[in-house]
């Protein structure tokens, strides 16, 4: 299964890969309280949503680790 940031943020959590990519350039993610509500959605769309702490420059980054797995 390939991994992006149109994934699911349920599948990157889910997934061992993805999880350590999220864990290293997004590390407060996981632990966010608001994180259930989340997992459905995109990590794209959850980026519209993040009052500007999830960047476009943040969302390349962790792309471009997830195209790596």
């Amino acid at each position: 299964m390939a991994f992006s940031i149109e994934s699911t943020v349920g599948d990157l959590l889910d997934n061992p890969g993805p999880r350590a990519v999220l864990d290293k350039i997004m590390p407060q993610l996981a632990t966010n309280p608001q994180i259930d509500m989340a997992r459905g959605m995109s990590l794209k769309m959850v980026a519209g949503f993040s009052g500007g702490r999830i960047t476009d420059a943040l969302l390349a980054e962790v792309d471009a680790a997830l195209a790596k797995l």
